[in-house]
């Protein structure tokens, strides 16, 4: 069963011992005003058996932010990204007024495998530049391959086990924050 890393009484240090442990944990960056989005994208990866490190949900971020401590923040946010094997980058039009987007990506660049995460109705150009050279998850379709490849499970054995939903279905978690599939390139 996949978790929230936050929640995880072990806390490793660096990203060497996450990789040598086995540990697959998804860090999700956000701008604050994309949270709904965001927490529908870290329950879909929960529910495929990802674990992932999710602001929303460790208290101690939330104290710090609310504290207006900097500092806190600031070790908060890199000890999640340490206990993370890759980083997911949520990229919507309110990326672009992100004080902390740019820092995450910056600190998490050289520490885990980095993709970035198109919301809904991201026009083709319209990622900003720090961005562009991660890999690109476009639409519902490259998430699901995304989770295969991270859980090592056959995408169809997801499927069939509702491990996670059809690009295509309707009843999709993700069809009101993603697009379902972009033919062109990015």
């Amino acid at each position: 069963m996949a978790l929230n890393r936050y929640h995880n009484v072990t806390k490793y240090d660096s990203r060497n011992k996450i990789l040598s442990s086995g540990i697959e944990c998804i860090f999700i960056s956000h701008q604050q005003r994309d949270k709904d989005a965001a927490k529908k994208i870290a329950d879909y990866l929960l529910g495929a058996g990802i674990d992932v490190y999710f602001d929303a949900y460790d208290g101690d971020l939330k104290i710090h932010h609310q504290s207006n401590n900097a500092k806190a923040v600031t070790d908060s946010i890199r000890k999640g990204i340490n206990n993370s094997s890759h980083m997911l980058v949520l990229v919507s039009p309110n990326t672009l007024y992100s004080t902390w987007v740019p820092f995450e990506i910056g600190y998490g660049y050289d520490k885990t495998d980095l993709f970035v995460l198109c919301l809904k109705g991201i026009p083709k150009g319209g990622l900003p530049e720090y961005v562009r050279s991660a890999t690109i998850i476009r639409d519902i379709y490259d998430l699901n391959n995304l989770v295969s490849r991270i859980s090592k499970i056959d995408k169809e054995i997801l499927l069939e086990t509702k491990m996670m939903s059809d690009y295509g279905s309707p009843t999709n978690p993700l069809s009101s924050v993603m697009d379902t599939l972009i033919n062109d390139r990015y």
